[in-house]
């Protein structure tokens, strides 16, 4: 087949000039002059580090709703008593502390108060710290999907993992009053700071568990690591013993933990009226630090995570 013969074929599988599609026509502009009265949207580019943004966060308030409903949803979902297990954990956890430290090894409560009560006391805000972090922890590589495919503020979901536990704080709280009402412990005038507790201990798993999440994209080992770590520091803190059972010469560091702070006042809100008004403190500028600490790394980390989730 010589050349011309081949130009000829490959001209069959052309359209004709006359059979192409006509070029598009140039839209329409704005005249300059028009064009300079019309409003312009300048994006530059954003310095190395920026604070939380408050005003983005309420921009993106109703997908932060969404996830906390989602993560209350997906938490009990297939469960054989589903939202029970709110009320059953700390109530078991309860009778099982009360049986074998109550009476087999004889630790008993301060003031008179039941044991029972004063373990349940302890149980409520640190059932609420444990799950609030472990979930906050775990809280972006679960939501990888999300986290790959739309751009919003990367913080609303540690923040929607701790404020869905807070649905659960305040189902076990409504137990606490009936056990109250069983024992006929009356109300106390400490009950005012009651709110201010539980905003403190939000705090606290919120520092944390956003920190661990912003940790756990890019290292795994903390999913494993840290389970081990609340159980260690579950028994470092006066969650099932009375705060009197360390020497006297140990509690300053006993101080330093902010659970302990968090779970004495907890106890003095409900049950005395005297706060140690030293270690809420502690507890108070841990749980601030402990939170600026955690925004700052999260921040410097926000870039990475939808390459390395």
């Amino acid at each position: 087949m010589s050349t011309n013969d081949s130009s000829e074929i490959l001209k069959s599988f052309l359209p004709e000039k006359s059979e192409r599609p006509p070029s598009p026509a140039p839209l329409p502009g704005p005249h300059p002059a028009e064009d300079a009265e019309l409003p312009h949207v300048v994006i530059e580019p954003k310095s190395q580090f920026r604070w939380i943004n408050l005003r983005e966060i309420w921009q993106y308030r109703e997908l932060l709703y969404f996830l906390m409903w989602r993560d209350v949803k997906v938490r009990y979902k297939q469960t054989a008593v589903g939202v029970l297990w709110v009320i059953l954990q700390p109530l078991l956890m309860m009778m099982i502390f009360s049986l074998f430290f109550g009476r087999l090894a004889g630790i008993g409560s301060d003031e008179g108060i039941p044991y029972a009560l004063f373990a349940y006391a302890g149980l409520l805000p640190w059932t609420f710290f444990s799950t609030a972090v472990g979930l906050g922890a775990n809280s972006l590589v679960n939501s990888s999907g999300l986290v790959t495919k739309i751009y919003f503020p990367r913080l609303i979901v540690p923040i929607a993992a701790v404020g869905a536990v807070l649905i659960d704080l305040a189902i076990s709280l409504i137990v606490l009053a009936g056990l109250m009402v069983y024992w006929r412990i009356g109300l106390q005038t400490g009950l005012i700071m009651l709110p201010a507790l539980i905003g403190l201990i939000t705090i606290l798993a919120l520092g944390l568990g956003t920190l661990m999440s912003a940790l756990n994209v890019k290292y795994r080992d903390i999913r494993i690591v840290l389970p081990f770590a609340l159980q260690i520091w579950f028994f470092l803190s006066p969650i099932i013993y009375p705060l009197q059972m360390i020497p006297a010469k140990w509690r300053w560091a006993m101080a330093l933990n902010p659970i302990t702070g968090i779970a004495e006042g907890f106890r003095s809100a409900l049950y005395r009226n005297t706060f140690d008004w030293q270690s809420l403190g502690i507890s108070a500028a841990v749980a601030l630090l402990l939170l600026a600490c955690a925004i700052f790394v999260f921040r410097r980390m926000e870039r990475q995570f939808a390459d390395v989730i």
